[in-house]
């Protein structure tokens, strides 16, 4: 069985922070790139944007493929087994202020169910203390060689 994911990659202005999405899943902290599942009769490119509109409220411009896992990664939500494929696409957005962002991580989520909120963490921070997930952690390396 599989999954296919997809993920947003937004940089700020100056390209030295990337927005994060701290997120509530079946009551465990996880910090990961904005995005999610994508749907049946749904292309790639077509979950990215409808994931940020759904969850930012804003609308991804000028989106571009970045990454597709290529290496075996299991699920940490599911208890059979089911292999995660994750689609990561850059992207802009018309201001990035019009998105409502903490400051601190986790800020703002509390009780019960799924709950989200975004943030802004530097490029230079390590992958293991930026992202929680394996894959976003190997994108996050891929992001930091990047020189623009």
């Amino acid at each position: 069985m599989f999954t296919i994911r997809a993920y947003g990659l937004l940089l700020n202005a100056e390209r030295t922070q990337v927005l994060v999405a701290d997120e509530l899943i079946k009551g465990q902290r996880i910090t990961k790139f904005p995005g999610g599942g994508l749907e049946y009769g749904e292309g790639l490119k077509d979950c990215v944007i409808r994931e940020i509109r759904e969850e930012m409220a804003v609308e991804a411009l000028d989106v571009e493929h970045f990454y597709t896992t290529d290496f075996f990664q299991q699920s940490a939500f599911h208890s059979a087994p089911m292999q995660v494929v994750s689609v990561y696409f850059t992207f802009r957005v018309a201001e990035c202020d019009a998105i409502w962002v903490v400051q601190d991580p986790f800020s703002g989520i509390a009780g019960p169910g799924d709950q989200e909120v975004f943030r802004w963490v530097p490029r230079a921070q390590p992958a293991e203390e930026a992202v929680s997930l394996p894959i976003d952690r190997h994108v996050w390396r891929m992001l930091q060689k990047r020189r623009s």
